[in-house]
């Protein structure tokens, strides 16, 4: 016969072991180069969105652009067949890489859709934020709600930064380097639990609650974001607006054209009038008498013969000449005694 060993840990008594809290949970942190790396320049990448996204208009317009079409593609790709296909995880990052970087030129140089995907970013923000928040009272139990209510805020945002422009790209920009720099920080401290909270709480999984170090690392982000609203707002943000960068070249061209037409318009006038000037001559005083009728000259020529006649002729001439250079006021009338035989 065999005898066996009593082991008091083998008997069922009937009770749960209890769930270790995860605050108590000591999470094995074994750090990756490239990824480490990866985090670090995402880092440097939200203090410059942060602190001086509005003065980087247009790269925050093509980066909003870009991230949207490859996080969109990449998910269609990777989670979906195409073509019935299983695309690889290198091939549908090639892909929503390369119609991202389409997205990306196109939110750049259309300035309405930009400014509409900055808006959109800001929406989603704040609505993850509140189902952060909500998670705490109350756990949906339809995708519905988390959908709706990323489309209902979304859309609001970029509605509003149409009408707001510089108010409210400078939030978004704040908003949005402020959590990149948190996720960052999650990396570091605890391997990016809290982002896959976040995560789980857009799918409505069901999740253990999270630690209070967690909700530390994300109240970093209201206040990274509000101190990247006033650095912006108060200066690197000042005196500076987004419409100028847009239209700064087309402004040049207009601006040289019309330096130009107004130094033509100063040449033709300068020319004008000093050929006006030299055409016209000194105006010389007129007066009643200055203009002989042809009726009186004709008859001293009937009353004159001879050299009587030339002599006139001379003398009248001589006088005309003087009163049309001197303006004299020597009668005209006056003639030479004629001698008589």
């Amino acid at each position: 016969m065999t005898s066996t060993l009593f082991d008091p840990n083998l008997v069922d008594t009937g009770q749960e072991a209890p769930d270790p809290h995860p605050c108590d949970l000591q999470a094995e942190r074994e750090y990756q180069l490239i990824p480490s790396i990866i985090c670090a320049m995402c880092c440097l990448f939200g203090i410059i969105y942060c602190f001086f996204g509005y003065r980087c208009f247009k790269a925050v317009m093509f980066l909003c652009g870009l991230m949207f079409g490859s996080i969109i593609i990449f998910l269609l790709c990777y989670k979906e067949r195409v073509l019935d296909i299983e695309l690889s995880v290198e091939a549908s990052a090639g892909i929503g890489l390369g119609i991202g970087i389409l997205c990306g030129l196109v939110t750049m140089l259309v300035r309405s859709v930009g400014l509409f995907m900055i808006g959109l970013v800001l929406g989603l923000l704040l609505a993850t934020v509140t189902l952060v928040l909500m998670e705490q009272f109350y756990h949906p139990h339809t995708i519905w709600v988390p959908v709706g209510l990323l489309i209902g805020v979304g859309m609001l945002f970029a509605v509003l930064t149409l009408q707001w422009q510089k108010l409210f790209t400078i939030i978004s920009t704040a908003v949005f380097g402020g959590a990149i720099i948190t996720l960052t920080v999650d990396y570091f401290i605890e391997l990016l639990l809290l982002a896959q909270y976040v995560y789980e709480r857009l799918k409505i999984t069901p999740s253990m609650p999270i630690c209070w170090y967690s909700w530390a690392i994300l109240g970093i982000w209201p206040l990274i974001s509000i101190l990247g609203i006033i650095v912006q707002w108060k200066l690197t943000a000042e005196g500076f607006s987004h419409t100028e960068v847009i239209i700064s070249k087309r402004q040049k061209r207009v601006q040289l054209m019309r330096i130009r037409q107004k130094e033509a318009k100063n040449r033709r006038r300068t020319a004008q009038a000093e050929g006006t000037y030299r055409r016209k001559p000194y105006p010389v005083k007129r007066y009643a008498g200055d203009i002989l009728s042809p009726s009186y000259i004709q008859s001293i020529r009937d009353r004159q013969t001879g050299t009587s006649m030339s002599s006139l002729n001379t003398n009248i001439h001589t006088i005309v000449d003087l009163d049309y250079d001197c303006g004299s006021t020597v009668p005209l009338t006056a003639t030479t005694p004629v001698a008589t035989a």
